[in-house]
């Protein structure tokens, strides 16, 4: 049996690099360049341009096709996902200790569990929000200088 490695669809034209439109029509290429299969997806345009009269009298032609672009599915948000899944729970120390798994990699994590209480969730979830937004290490902002007392006074507020 002959396994043939031919590349998925392209998001954009071989000839002019524009990106396929959702529902665009395209045509197909595919040449034999000896060692592979070469696979060129262009755009109407290009094709009535360039390629339509005597593509098949290109060196190393095997076949066309026509179809309609279809753009990939918009990427779901991965926060919201289910990626990690737990696969053990344990008590190390007299702590709770959680042995998650990322099932696509097979990588394994171990978590201690924090014992947070409900009242401290609020301060939690503004602390991730920084960490999702800046990372571990944000770049430092100037800390704005004090203002000097004026002379008339010790700069001091009393009751």
């Amino acid at each position: 049996m002959t396994e043939w490695k031919i590349q998925s669809r392209a998001h954009v034209c071989a000839a002019c690099r524009k990106s396929f439109a959702d529902h665009e029509a395209y045509h197909t290429l595919l040449f034999d360049e000896k060692a592979e299969f070469r696979r060129s997806d262009i755009c109407q345009n290009c094709w009535q341009t360039q390629y339509s009269d005597g593509v098949r009298d290109r060196k190393g032609f095997v076949s066309h096709w026509q179809g309609n672009y279809e753009a990939p599915p918009a990427k779901s948000d991965a926060i919201r996902k289910r990626v990690l899944k737990v696969k053990e729970q344990l008590m190390r120390q007299g702590q709770r200790v959680f042995l998650y798994e990322q099932p696509a990699t097979g990588d394994l994590f171990t978590i201690i569990d924090p014992n947070l209480q409900l009242n401290q969730l609020e301060q939690v979830q503004h602390d991730v929000a920084a960490l999702l937004e800046h990372g571990l290490n944000p770049v430092e902002q100037p800390v704005p200088t004090a203002v000097a007392p004026s002379a008339e006074g010790s700069g001091e507020i009393t009751e």
